[in-house]
């Protein structure tokens, strides 16, 4: 079986779930252009916990975890399968305990991107938590663990934003702040370089990173997915965007 390629996905607002634009036909064209997964790992900025955590439900339900958007959004139904045993599998690779949590559902960070990917929502699919208890070294080396499942048909991808800085968020703005851009640019120098040291300490790069990434955990999806590729992995990417001010579309595919 020919190694399945690691995505992230750089997801926006919500409103992407249900509407057509550039960065959601790119979505689109991302899963068009790379071999049908047997099943997903999903790794959302908006399942956040305290200890590692994995969905385990053979059937997980929609979270409509966001508010104030126009009604059809909350109608989005994203009904795929649970993948327990993918679960399991996660499990056997970590070296680190990992929580089976069988009630959490699929959340828009989720549905919101893989309902422009695979619309037909019949890949086995489960998720993985956001580890806020972890280093961004930890979280590196998770997903270096887990680098196996892309030889047995698994698609792992990340979802969140490279830029996410909700605060100075401008809904009429089309483009990024001077800030934004130059954070966004100094990550896809190093990713195409392969210098995923320089993007762990992230934060070193001072001013920038600091309104980049105010909070974790739309950063750490991309060193999950980053710790899954490989030095021989080409590196594609799409959507090399800044919206609303102070988020990045900007999203990538290894292998």
């Amino acid at each position: 079986m020919k190694r399945m390629p690691v995505v992230f996905v750089g997801h926006g607002s919500p409103m992407n779930a249900v509407e057509e634009n550039t960065f959601t036909r790119c979505w689109k064209d991302i899963a068009d252009s790379i071999p049908r997964p047997k099943a997903i790992l999903m790794v959302s900025a908006h399942w956040v916990t305290n200890g590692l955590k994995i969905n385990g439900d053979a059937q997980p339900k929609m979270l409509y975890d966001m508010y104030g958007f126009p009604d059809p959004l909350y109608e989005v139904v994203y009904n795929a399968p649970g993948a327990p045993e993918l679960a399991q599998r996660v499990i056997q690779l970590l070296n680190c305990e990992v929580a089976v949590d069988k009630s959490r559902g699929f959340d828009h960070g989720n549905w919101s991107v893989l309902s422009k990917m695979y619309p037909d929502h019949d890949i086995p699919l489960t998720q993985l938590s956001v580890d806020l208890s972890r280093s961004p070294e930890e979280i590196y080396q998770i997903g270096h663990e887990l680098q196996a499942l892309r030889d047995e048909g698994v698609l792992i991808i990340g979802s969140g934003n490279v830029v996410h800085n909700l605060r100075w968020v401008d809904w009429d703005a089309t483009e990024g702040y001077a800030w934004a851009d130059s954070f966004d640019k100094m990550v896809r120098d190093h990713i195409l370089k392969k210098q995923h040291l320089s993007l762990i300490n992230y934060a070193e790069k001072g001013e920038i990173a600091r309104l980049s990434v105010p909070t974790v955990e739309h950063y750490l999806p991309l060193l999950y997915i980053l710790g899954a590729t490989t030095m021989e992995d080409e590196v594609r990417v799409y959507n090399d965007a800044r919206t609303m001010g102070s988020l990045s579309m900007t999203s990538y595919v290894w292998g």
